[in-house]
């Protein structure tokens, strides 16, 4: 059998201009994939915003649609430290978590001047069934995000009567935040939002107050 030859490692500037083109690519898709939609973006302008020439962005990713997973996946990894990370920092209260979260979206569509949903709820729906691979990476970040919830109400669970389900809880505060973003960009104003976000709080005073 032929020996191994060992693996020769590349200068660490080369990997580090690598990881940063990589990174700029899928920063600079997912911003035009979030304002102008995945089928509108074409690679042309990607590579124009991004900085990097064609040969850049095949050697990290064989097609547009490989880029849109790679895009998902970097979501996937920039859930916890800046979307989960801020509101856990806000306060200990885990249902309080909840809230802090719910202000990160208002603030964001509010700071977009409702130009700008949550960036997965406009991929799940542009998309459809047209791109598995894709598909099931939505459906991973809704998870994800998901769980994360889920665990917050978990530490808050002797508040709550006795037998809820912490994660259709989470379920729920997922709904209501994809729904009240839609309703406040398609009417240009907050007051949807505020609106789902005020019952939500309701429902769960009504489950404390059940469980004292």
């Amino acid at each position: 059998m032929e020996p191994v030859k060992p693996r020769r490692e590349r200068p660490a500037s080369r990997a580090k201009g690598e990881r940063s083109t990589r990174e700029r690519l899928l920063e600079t898709s997912a911003r035009l994939f979030l304002d102008q939609g995945y089928h509108a973006t074409g690679v042309s302008t990607i590579l124009a915003e991004a900085g990097v020439n064609a040969g850049s962005l095949y050697h990290f990713f064989p097609g547009k649609e490989e880029l849109l997973t790679g895009v998902l996946e970097w979501y996937l990894d920039q859930l916890g430290p800046v979307v989960m990370a801020p509101a856990e920092a806000r306060t200990r209260d885990p249902v309080g978590r909840v809230f802090a979260l719910l202000d990160f979206y208002r603030a964001w569509i509010a700071g977009s001047d409702f130009g700008r949903g949550c960036p997965i709820g406009n991929l799940a729906l542009e998309l459809g069934t047209a791109y598995p691979a894709a598909r099931a990476l939505v459906e991973r970040n809704f998870e994800a995000w998901t769980d994360a919830v889920a665990g917050w109400l978990e530490e808050a669970r002797e508040r709550f009567p006795r037998g809820t389900d912490p994660r259709a809880l989470a379920v729920f505060v997922l709904t209501t935040m994809e729904g009240g973003v839609m309703l406040a960009r398609a009417r240009r104003s907050l007051e949807p939002f505020d609106a789902a976000v005020a019952r939500l709080r309701d429902y769960f005073r009504l489950l404390e107050r059940a469980a004292s």
